[in-house]
């Protein structure tokens, strides 16, 4: 693994999973692989849990972590060729960019998409732009289309938590007060369809995810058929792919209660957070003891750290 920006930069979901979950047996057993080694994490949004879970996992592994965000702390980066710089931005991505990369070991990146320019947003233009302007590896902490150490961490919390080797994993839209990328709800799609799951998205019509994303996915426009005897409940909130970017009006509550969670097989509940209460999420089904997303959140850490630990060997940074 020279990068980690998809699902495709994995040999082995499933194996990479395990990693995971065995280096939480032991989070300091591989700290000699980071020691005088630097990751810079750069952020050109708000973050809770990538955040400290990132510079958790690289501290684990002995690296050093400088946290730099973007729109606050440095110049404002322009990542247009050929732009005439006499507006705003102060320094163009290929210095801007180099020059991190002169300073860290790894790098890794969070953005978020325009919501407007689907062409755009889907080419990640933002992240190939650091892509093209460094000469050490990248982790992407969320881009414009996908968040791979969530999803990771998704599979590695429901291998923890399954009781079968082929659990059915329902992804439910759930209603938000304003438009959301499909970034969480590709990334777990692209890697549920690798993994050993019975698969299935559930959300109103028009909310389709691009098809490289959902795949072979079985799509279920009946959330309460969707939920009968499924063994893991993610809600995600996206805005419309194909009409790009806008939230689309509903007939139907979509929203998570324990109601609908007692359709399932006693299922868990997953969320990557944050989770609007009582908007995408009852507070009885946050709260109830089948709500698995704290420990979800916390795994974040674990997971994290098994990509920079492969990152580490493979590229002997």
């Amino acid at each position: 693994m020279k990068n980690f920006l998809n699902v495709n930069d994995v040999n082995d979901v499933e194996v990479l999973a395990q990693q995971a979950i065995d280096i939480k047996k032991n989070k300091f057993a591989y700290k000699h692989l980071g020691e005088n080694k630097t990751m810079v994490l750069i952020f050109l949004n708000s973050s809770l849990r990538t955040r400290i879970s990132t510079q958790k996992a690289a501290q684990n592994l002995g690296m050093q972590t400088i946290i730099l965000n973007l729109t606050q702390d440095s110049w404002q980066m322009e990542y247009e060729d050929g732009a005439i710089m006499n507006g705003t931005t102060a320094e163009h991505i290929k210095e801007g960019a180099a020059v991190i990369s002169e300073y860290a070991d790894i790098i890794g990146i969070r953005s978020f998409p325009t919501l407007t320019d689907k062409e755009k947003d889907y080419s990640e233009f933002v992240l190939h732009k650091f892509l093209e302007n460094v000469n050490v590896p990248i982790v992407n902490m969320e881009s414009a289309t996908v968040h791979p150490l969530q999803s990771l961490t998704d599979l590695m919390t429901i291998r923890e938590f399954s009781n079968k080797k082929k659990p059915k994993v329902v992804l439910t839209w759930a209603p938000h007060i304003k438009p959301l990328p499909q970034c969480v709800a590709n990334s777990f799609a692209e890697w549920m369809n690798k993994a050993d799951v019975e698969f299935v998205i559930t959300h109103p019509k028009g909310y389709e995810l691009a098809e490289r994303f959902s795949g072979k996915a079985n799509i279920e426009y009946n959330q309460a058929e969707a939920f009968k005897n499924a063994d893991f409940i993610y809600a995600k909130n996206w805005s419309s792919y194909l009409d790009y970017g806008k939230i689309l009006p509903i007939d139907e509550d979509w929203m998570i209660t324990d109601k609908k969670m007692q359709l399932t097989n006693q299922a868990k509940f997953m969320h990557c957070l944050p989770a609007r209460r009582n908007v995408v999420v009852a507070d009885d089904v946050l709260d109830a003891a089948y709500s698995i997303v704290i420990q979800q959140a916390a795994n974040r850490e674990n997971a994290t750290q098994a990509v920079i630990k492969t990152i580490l060997e493979n590229n002997q940074v």
